[in-house]
């Protein structure tokens, strides 16, 4: 890991990272100098590392104010790299804000500038015109899938805040290819990395299902008895189909979660918790989730409605078959459904025919704890109250995540209800804590 400080090559080292990909390494290299970058890579290979890390190395030691600012278009995406930056276990503070965020809390943490800001088009203007955040500081700009934020129509706010700064340097991301990059970028002269492909990764299979009549619900049910218990992303155009789809799989019985942008932002991520943690296997969404949120090793991507272009079917199925993973993809065709018509070559038909019994209930549940990292918990503390009075066993213990004033653990589905029973009136940090069991 060439031309990285040794604290940073020993955070990554601590994170299970010893070398970084060809993208990585020739994005910091790109991103350490004085020009401009358009950086273009597919979800999941890893462009946060590739422009944190340079940032990082650029901050200013005792500079008070903010040095850099982050936009991206999502909430999920914002908190995510904010993590992936504390990971990295530097000197520099930085805070994160976006929408369904208390405003209390982002104007406190704002009082006391952070060195890198990270937050949505929207919420960053609005500190912003309310004075709450001096932008006088912030020589780096970063927008993040700045494709996707234009898509969700902040192009009036990202406008706002670019006339608002005075800046040396500007670096786009995305993962997919504009056919121009908007004038109110700024951007000049910049140096693009492109390690993008038209083609799907080998990796990926795609197949086919053929719904009987118009509905497709059915056909869904029976593919996902197929499937089995594999992690899987259910992608529909509209909320609405979304939800038709929980009710089917509710009078199922079947374990699993939504996620769109009509949720609270404690329901997105409670629903993104018991995913990644494997509490659930299923999880119905919209495009929201298709690119920039952290959910490894999805197995199975299912496209329950058709996605409408290229680029959204790429960014779907971006979800699986990252790295050096294996993954599928079904799109369910109905009686008035055809194969669109990017998608080239014979797609072979998945067999639905038989009749097979729904997949098994997750080995996990998640457990709810009413205290995070304002009361002073962490992991260790969470662990040793589940050990030592929970009665559970190492192996009885999965994922666990401490958020500011919450925290979620996977523990083993057999032992949930005596988990909780015994831990009814305990403490942790001689607070008195809530659990229970996340419905």
């Amino acid at each position: 890991m060439q031309n990285i400080s040794t604290p940073i090559q020993i955070a990554l080292s601590k994170l299970g990272i010893e070398t970084l990909t060809p993208m990585q390494n020739e994005a910091i290299k790109a991103c350490s100098g004085q020009q401009d970058v358009i950086l273009l890579s597919p979800t999941g290979s890893g462009k946060t590392l590739g422009f944190l890390i340079p940032l990082v190395e650029s901050f200013t030691a005792n500079e008070e104010g903010i040095q850099a600012l982050i936009l991206t278009p999502s909430r999920e995406l914002a908190i995510q790299i904010e993590q992936v930056f504390k990971k990295l276990t530097t000197d520099f503070k930085v805070n994160c804000c976006y929408g369904g965020h208390s405003t209390k809390i982002e104007r406190n943490n704002l009082s006391h500038p952070p060195t890198l800001l990270v937050g949505t088009p929207g919420r960053i203007a609005d500190h912003i015109r309310r004075g709450i955040i001096d932008t006088r500081g912030i020589k780096t700009l970063v927008l993040d899938e700045f494709d996707k934020a234009l898509e969700f129509g902040f192009q009036n706010e990202m406008v706002y805040i670019i006339d608002n700064l005075t800046l040396k340097k500007r670096i786009l991301t995305s993962a997919t290819k504009s056919e121009s990059i908007p004038l109110f970028t700024g951007i000049t002269n910049p140096i693009e990395l492109n390690y993008l492909s038209t083609e799907q990764p080998q990796r990926l299979v795609v197949k086919k299902v053929i719904a009987n009549g118009k509905d497709k619900l059915d056909a869904l049910y029976r593919l996902i008895c197929t499937l089995g218990n594999a992690t899987t992303l259910i992608f529909c155009n509209h909320r609405e189909a979304v939800g038709r789809i929980s009710d089917l799989l509710y009078q199922k019985g079947l374990e699993h979660d939504i996620f769109h942008g009509g949720l609270e932002q404690d329901d997105r991520e409670r629903a993104l918790i018991k995913f990644r943690n494997g509490s659930h296997h299923l999880l119905i969404t919209t495009d929201l989730a298709s690119r920039g949120l952290d959910i490894p090793e999805i197995k199975h991507i299912i496209h329950y409605q058709l996605p409408q272009t290229e680029d959204v079917f790429i960014h779907r199925n971006g979800r699986t078959a990252r790295m050096t993973a294996n993954g599928s993809a079904y799109l369910i065709l109905g009686e008035e459904d055809y194969l669109p018509n990017f998608i080239e070559g014979d797609v072979e038909e998945q067999d639905i025919s038989a009749i097979l019994p729904p997949p098994a209930q997750p080995e996990w549940v998640t457990l709810y704890i009413s205290a995070g990292k304002k009361d002073k918990i962490n992991k260790v503390d969470i662990v040793g109250l589940l050990l030592q009075k929970g009665g559970l066993a190492k192996n009885e213990l999965g994922l666990i995540e401490v958020l500011d004033k919450t925290s979620y653990v996977a523990i083993n589905r057999k032992k949930a209800g005596e988990t909780v029973r015994l831990l009814r009136d305990e403490t942790l940090k001689r607070k008195r804590i809530k659990m229970e069991i996340s419905e």
